[in-house]
């Protein structure tokens, strides 16, 4: 561990462009990565550490592409294993900011168990993950989290696995931090990529990202100005639940079941509503299932946008260099005591 100073020299003002790397992107027009690499560049001003003390570490696909267009390091590495990776680097570099770019492919699918794995552990890495709901690098295969019915090339006439909740997932893995945002939504994904780099440990940010080419408009209905009011549901900590067309319907709790109330009608006041509160992980497991029904239709209830939850938790690293320091205490042994530790064993 080093004494480097990771913050910015005082007057020194940096701008997106001072993380723009000189390499052009190379994805297709239209692509939702791009509007996600644009906003990375313009929060990373915003937290006031200097590019060289950043790190962005990606695994295989699309998205995982980001480390080379960001002017910082970063390791381009193999299929599903970017989070790993992360880990070592922040368990023996704490001091470096260190984010994950992956997708629902690369992340949910072979990268699966390193993904429930490092949400429990808790280090202290920003993870974006591009969820298009496609295979897009290797041409349109299904993906972990591809709806049900989908026709693709490797379902032609139909998904019929059960897609992946990611919000779920996270958080029946113990994860620590869970945000939701649309590549379209330029402002409200850059304040939930700023609040994820405020999150001390893993944060995860899933990102809805169009796939112009193997799934266009898969979120259309949550993107679009003329549908999102009734489909979509932004949370503000403290705030009611309230959405739809001049904000006149709302949420509520019958027992742990949420219902759609028309606020006017029903002569439901704000005080009635079901209140967000970030800490609160049983209200963020019902946000994370308000369309894991499958039975039901899509505009069910509102898509959930925002932060679902935010806890605070010892992060791996932290954990670690404590044991270490502990460990230590007594001064330093030799290789012959660490050999041979508390038993040891005579063969014959």
């Amino acid at each position: 561990m080093t004494d480097l100073d990771t913050t910015l020299t005082a007057g020194t003002t940096l701008t997106a462009k001072d993380f723009a790397s000189d390499q052009e992107p190379k994805w297709c027009p239209g692509c939702g990565d791009h509007a996600v690499l644009q906003q990375l560049k313009n929060v990373m001003p915003e937290l006031g550490t200097a590019p060289e003390n950043i790190v962005f570490i990606s695994g295989i696909g699309c998205s995982s592409r980001l480390p080379y267009y960001m002017a910082t390091y970063g390791v381009h590495g193999i299929h599903g294993r970017a989070l790993p990776m992360a880990t070592g680097l922040k368990t023996s570099r704490p001091e470096l900011t260190v984010w994950v770019a992956t997708g629902d492919g690369d992340a949910l699918s072979i990268g699966g168990n390193h993904f429930i794995h490092t949400l429990r552990r808790n280090p202290d890495l920003n993870v974006v993950l591009f969820n298009n709901e496609i295979y897009g690098l290797t041409k349109g295969q299904y993906s972990p989290t591809s709806k049900l019915g989908l026709r693709t090339v490797t379902s032609p006439v139909g998904v019929i696995d059960h897609p992946f909740n990611t919000a779920a997932l996270v958080l029946g893995a113990g994860g620590t931090f869970f945000a939701r945002a649309l590549d379209r939504d330029g402002k409200f994904l850059r304040s939930m990529l700023k609040r994820a780099a405020m999150h001390k440990g893993t944060s995860l940010v899933e990102i809805y990202q169009n796939c112009p080419i193997f799934n266009n408009g898969a979120f259309e209905a949550f993107a679009s100005p003329e549908k999102k009011e009734e489909t979509a549901l932004f949370l503000e900590q403290g705030k009611p639940l309230v959405f739809g067309k001049d904000r006149k319907k709302g949420i509520v709790l019958d027992g742990m079941t949420p219902v759609v109330v028309d606020i006017d009608k029903e002569q439901v006041s704000a005080d009635d509503l079901w209140i967000h509160d970030e800490s609160d992980l049983n209200k963020a497991s019902i946000l994370a299932r308000f369309f894991d029904d499958m039975s039901v239709t899509e505009d069910f209830l509102p898509r959930p946008f925002g932060v679902f939850y935010a806890a605070s938790h010892t992060t791996y690293e932290d954990a670690l260099t404590a044991q270490i320091t502990d460990a230590q205490a007594e001064g330093c042994g030799t290789l012959e005591e660490l050999l041979r530790g508390d038993n040891s064993y005579e063969i014959r």
